[in-house]
């Protein structure tokens, strides 16, 4: 049994968090919502994020931004000096790859071994522990941490050194972006024009426009069951935290001189839809909403 200290007690932190004491370790948890600290089943509460930090094997952040991976580990009080220098650190907060760089050599200086392992999958992926890993660090911690990783999900992939797996994810969530603007247009035209959308999708998913936002996650009402749609776009990824990562790849894109035409027209169209809308706590799949606003979901 390993002791695992958790910090981010989210949608995707909470259900990871769980997974990791189901599979019998010793987690001890902390949130600034104390109502997501209870709700973690089978760990055990922390008075503090450096509470949760102290003695552990393993600990692991899922935070919402770079500022709150750097407060964490570095700011007043932060955790890096609570953490062991035996500690194996993992960072699954998708954040700008300077402040993972940041923080993982400030950590390293301690001799802590740090990665950075955004995920991929959603929250269903967090709850049923089949979760995609990016990571970024060496691969010797990356094989100390592959035990935990495997409770958590069920694709691991070693990016390349720190800040790859930051990299990766944003370069993903970039093109998720646009998918899914893309396939909430698409259903739209079609429906205005007298389709029914459950009969739109089957035939573009069997066809050349089938994609995953469309396969597996469809942004219109009542056509899968179980999808953020059916559910009145309630839970699941937020649209603002969308926002946040296609600002990421924009910063991304500046850095390395490259040009991202259909990722910054995607970040235009969900920034319109969280501010106009009052979408921003919805999921992004709900950017349906911006191409067919009279739906009831």
């Amino acid at each position: 049994m390993t002791s695992i200290g958790f910090v981010g007690l989210g949608n995707m932190g909470g259900p990871m968090a769980a997974n990791l004491a189901k599979a019998g370790h010793d987690v001890r948890v902390f949130d600034l919502v104390p109502e997501l600290v209870a709700g973690v089943e089978g760990a055990s509460g922390a008075s503090s994020a450096a509470d949760a930090a102290s003695g552990v094997d393993v600990f692991v952040s899922m935070l919402p931004a770079g500022r709150h991976v750097e407060g964490l580990y570095l700011g007043e009080n932060g955790v890096a000096g609570h953490l062991g220098s035996d500690t194996l650190v993992i960072d699954c907060s998708t954040i700008d790859p300077a402040t993972s760089r940041k923080v993982a050599s400030a950590l390293a200086d301690k001799g802590i071994d740090m990665l950075d392992a955004p995920v991929s999958g959603g929250t269903a992926g967090a709850q049923g522990g089949t979760l995609t890993f990016i990571v970024g660090g060496p691969e010797a911690a990356l094989e100390r941490g592959r035990p935990f990783f495997e409770i958590m999900g069920a694709n691991i992939y070693h990016a390349g050194d720190h800040g790859a797996g930051q990299i990766a994810k944003v370069c993903n969530n970039m093109l998720l972006a646009i998918c899914m603007a893309g396939t909430a247009e698409a259903l739209a035209l079609g429906v205005d024009n007298g389709l029914d959308p459950a009969v739109l999708s089957e035939i573009m998913k069997q066809s050349s426009g089938g994609n995953w936002c469309l396969n597996v996650y469809n942004p219109y009402p009542g056509v899968q069951e179980g999808s953020a749609a059916s559910r009145g776009y309630e839970g699941g990824f937020l649209t603002d935290l969308m926002v946040k990562d296609l600002g990421l790849a924009m910063e991304t894109a500046l850095g390395s001189g490259n040009a991202v035409p259909m990722g910054g027209l995607a970040r235009s169209l969900f920034q319109a839809h969280g501010s106009a809308n009052g979408a921003g706590r919805l999921d992004f799949s709900s950017i349906q909403k911006l191409y067919s606003p009279d739906l009831d979901g």
